[in-house]
């Protein structure tokens, strides 16, 4: 079929000259695919360049009128965007049909964040009495200390970790390292495990390196932190709905409240874009007000 050589060529492109993850392309891919179905459907099965703003307009609508939300409808039509922008690079097509179409709009949803204290009571939980206690308080340390994201989380290596100058390395999306600082908390819980939990493990083959093991001694999964983080939240009670990426929201929350500077944030949080990073300037009333009261020459 003529699309399967287009999108083979596509999938190349993003993994090799835009250096996406494989998890991300994957995520583009799959939307590209309902795009085709939708077209093969329609009976344009022989090239790109028949595809009219209609038809992609009309596959959107399809997909609001099937009941998918507006960021999914706005996560569909990006792909299409990127990919005929991609066609249209590679002169398979002339005009872009996706250019003029726009995206759904999307009411910005503010994450769940958690106080201070939250944050104490969760990793105070955990039993450090227990097998795996000592290696799920240093993952809760290093979740809110760094801000990392749990598929970083995962992949930390034990040469990641430089004590002496106390920061972590990390890879970010699209292969992208950056330096977060390691606090106290994070450093003492780290060493904490690696002498009394991790040192005790049979290390499985290729998985020397890897920072965080499970019992059989190896690499973690996501869904494991996920679980680790929602016992916890059970045990305390919480009352919210939180994920391992809870914690990175309320890192950056944290510092901006603290009055850390967004461009600092942002590069330890591996944005590209400051407007990523302002959605963490959702502070409470109470703080702005605050805020103004201290630092405003007319208050």
């Amino acid at each position: 079929m003529i699309w399967d050589k287009f999108i083979s060529s596509y999938k190349d492109y993003l993994k090799l000259e835009k250096s996406l993850s494989g998890n991300t392309v994957e995520a583009y891919l799959k939307d590209i695919n309902k795009f085709m179905e939708f077209l093969i459907g329609n009976g344009i099965d022989e090239t790109p360049e028949k595809v009219t703003q209609e038809n992609v307009r009309s596959f959107i609508d399809l997909l609001n009128e099937a009941g998918m939300s507006a960021s999914s409808q706005a996560r569909a039509l990006s792909g299409i965007k990127s990919f005929f922008k991609y066609l249209l690079i590679q002169d398979e097509i002339e005009k872009d049909p996706s250019a003029l179409i726009e995206t759904p709009k999307i009411g910005r949803k503010l994450p769940v964040v958690l106080s201070p204290e939250e944050v104490t009571s969760l990793i105070n939980a955990v039993d450090v009495n227990s097998e795996t206690g000592f290696r799920n308080k240093a993952i809760l340390e290093v979740l809110y200390g760094g801000g990392v994201r749990v598929s970083e989380l995962v992949n930390l290596r034990l040469t990641d970790v430089h004590f002496e100058e106390e920061f972590i390395k990390v890879q970010g999306k699209g292969n992208k390292e950056r330096l977060i600082p390691m606090g106290k908390n994070a450093k003492e819980a780290i060493i904490t495990y690696l002498q009394n939990y991790r040192g005790t493990l049979k290390i499985g083959k290729d998985d020397e390196n890897v920072l965080f093991l499970n019992r059989r001694g190896h690499k973690m999964t996501r869904v494991m932190i996920f679980t680790i983080i929602k016992d916890l939240a059970t045990k305390i009670d919480l009352g919210k709905s939180i994920s391992p990426h809870t914690f990175r929201h309320s890192f950056a929350t944290h510092l901006i409240e603290g009055g850390a500077d967004l461009r600092a944030i942002q590069d330890m949080l591996g944005h590209e874009s400051i407007t990523t990073t302002e959605v963490y300037t959702h502070l409470d009333k109470e703080f702005l007000k605050d805020t103004i009261i201290r630092f405003h020459p007319r208050s």
